[in-house]
């Protein structure tokens, strides 16, 4: 069985990490780059950098953190945000990212999956779904950081981003982002029982119980958090040895 990943997430503003809870007030949490290079000294599998204000300035800047974090860390990361055409991926490749998420301008323009994986290869793309449950328990995809709800199913866009060619999903829940009380596992096992790629949980980690959780219960690949990592609630070395002892398969 391949070891389940576990990947801090830098939300990027103006070169601070910020983190906030279901999408907004967000508050300051540290240097992206020198956060990413504990993370890699503690243990994460990945990292994962979205630059939530992609603007022209904003991704000048953004541009040469991801430099600097490609001189500093040694383990795979992912970067995304306001990447919508080829000229985009390639930049962020060329400053030293291995992969790649794209969210808004996909749901968009679904043929961009398309370009990517077809130029860079399926494992340089990452689709990024964030998607809200209403009372009906239906899923639905929304845009522009979870600000602008769209017609597509949480289910039938994963499974089209699969079909064009996307290495990997990695679905956040807004209904449980930064509320701390677990992943949205029904959903993640339903994502992971009918896909082939590998699915990331994201949204709810406030424990170690959690993770576990979305691994055995979510058949999740790897889960992603935040706020727990950078506000130092839960050590990544205390983690794995945590999960470990659960009986789930991950690199230490």
């Amino acid at each position: 069985m391949l070891a389940k990943r576990i990947i801090p997430c830098l939300d990027v503003k103006d070169g601070q990490t910020v983190k906030g809870t279901n999408f907004v007030n967000l508050r300051h949490a540290g240097d992206p780059v020198e956060l990413g290079k504990a993370y890699s000294e503690q243990g994460a599998d990945e990292l994962v950098f979205l630059d939530i204000t992609a603007s022209f300035e904003g991704r000048k800047t953004f541009t040469e953190m991801v430099t600097r974090v490609a001189a500093t860390v040694n383990i795979p990361f992912t970067v995304g945000g306001g990447i919508g055409e080829l000229k985009d991926v390639e930049r962020l490749l060329n400053a030293g990212a291995d992969k790649v998420s794209v969210n808004s301008a996909a749901l968009r323009h679904p043929e961009l999956i398309d370009e990517i994986t077809n130029h860079f290869g399926s494992q340089v793309c990452v689709a990024a779904i964030d998607a809200r449950m209403d009372e009906q328990g239906h899923w639905t995809c929304y845009l522009n950081g979870g600000r602008v709800p769209t017609e597509r199913s949480l289910f039938e866009w994963a499974h089209e981003a699969q079909e064009r060619g996307a290495g990997e999903i990695l679905f956040t829940s807004m209904n449980h982002d930064g509320v701390k009380t677990g992943f949205a596992n029904e959903a993640l096992r339903r994502l992971s029982d009918t896909l082939s790629i590998p699915i990331i949980a994201s949204g709810g980690a406030g424990a170690k119980e959690h993770f576990r959780d979305t691994f055995l219960e979510g058949h999740s690949d790897a889960a992603l958090a935040a706020s727990v990592f950078h506000f130092g609630e839960i050590r990544i070395p205390e983690l794995k040895q945590y999960l470990q002892s659960e009986g789930i398969n991950v690199r230490l």
